[in-house]
């Protein structure tokens, strides 16, 4: 009979291979537990692995998309809000105008009524969401209004400048009680509607560009997010706003006033009803956005549900691989250190 010697070191170095093995074991197996998915889907799956790989990129794609979708949302939300305001207070004027006349009294609440829409339409066309101003279309780092009621703004100096080359004089001359409703009206046709219906109005008063943001809100599908201050409605609104708070601050004559108010009446009826409108082609870009977001949030579910379908693991299996190989390392550990305590010096004595 053969005597083989085993040598203590061989089977201690045997012990610690093994214990390397079930840590790193152990570390991929703790991994599977706490995400639910295999550890390495390369080796998983093999050459479908790439599949995977690719779901995974469109899942983060489309995810962007959702959340570029929220901030276009937002933008617009606030937009509706802001044209909400334009629209309550042309509404207002439009009220005032109504029941203006001759008298003294209804001429100085027009005119305050009418500084106050511009005051107001000023604020709100101006308003900054996040650091981008609502109005300006694609310009967002741009203020996209003067404000009129500033004496040194183009806006200001352009229309007085029109009214002393039509007239010779100024507004609070008391010469202008002598404006016939005829001159009134060709003023406010042919000097006045340029400056805001014309190419006047991106020279002296915008700063936005008619050009709106236009956003992706699907892989194949795009929407216009943004209005701007450029819109015939607010265009329309603040030109009636502007010719009463200028014009009634002096003496007209009340022929002249009346052609005044005849049309600021007109001008901010029409306004009302194209900011109305402008408002329902922003609702409808919300609706699409919300639709957009839900469909592709349904696409991100069925990649996620194929990807968990294909990777996934039994979460009662994994945690007790866990516990078995937790249990089989503090076994190796034990037995290690009663290894290491195996000494030929112990039995020479």
């Amino acid at each position: 009979m053969k005597t083989s010697f085993i040598s203590s070191f061989a089977m201690s170095q045997t012990l610690r291979y093994q214990v390397m093995r079930m840590q790193a074991e152990l570390a991929e197996r703790t991994k599977e537990a706490q995400t639910g998915r295999v550890a390495d889907p390369g080796v998983a799956l093999g050459a479908h692995s790439g599949r995977n790989l690719s779901m995974s990129r469109d899942i983060d794609r489309l995810t962007g998309l959702i959340d570029a979708n929220t901030i276009a949302a937002n933008r617009l939300k606030a937009t509706q809000n802001a044209m909400t305001q334009i629209g309550d207070i042309g509404q207002s004027l439009l009220a005032s105008l109504t029941a203006s006349n001759s008298g003294v009294d209804q001429v100085a609440i027009a005119r305050s009524e009418a500084e106050r829409v511009l005051k107001t339409m000023t604020g709100v066309l101006n308003t900054n969401l996040n650091g981008e101003y609502l109005f300006a279309g694609i310009n967002t780092d741009v203020k996209p209004v003067a404000d009129f009621s500033d004496p040194a703004s183009p806006a200001r100096a352009a229309f007085d400048a029109a009214f002393l080359a039509k007239f010779g004089f100024a507004q609070t001359d008391p010469a202008a009680a002598g404006i016939s409703a005829a001159d009134m009206d060709d003023f406010l046709a042919n000097h006045v509607e340029p400056q805001f219906l014309g190419a006047g109005w991106q020279t002296n008063w915008s700063s936005a560009s008619d050009q709106k943001i236009t956003s992706r809100i699907a892989l194949n599908e795009t929407a216009e997010t943004s209005v701007t201050a450029n819109e015939i409605g607010l265009r329309k609104l603040a030109m009636a706003a502007a010719t009463i708070s200028d014009l009634l601050q002096g003496p007209l004559s009340d022929e002249a006033r009346e052609a005044v108010y005849a049309k600021a009446l007109t001008l901010v009826g029409e306004a009302v009803a194209d900011i109305a409108n402008a408002q329902a082609e922003a609702g409808i870009a919300e609706n699409r956005i919300e639709d957009a977001s839900a469909r592709v949030s349904s696409q991100i579910d069925l990649f996620k549900s194929f990807i968990k379908k294909t990777e996934g693991i039994d979460p009662y299996e994994a945690a007790t691989r866990v516990n078995d190989l937790m249990a089989q390392l503090d076994a190796s550990y034990a037995l290690t250190a009663r290894l290491q305590q195996l000494s030929l010096l112990n039995y020479l004595r």
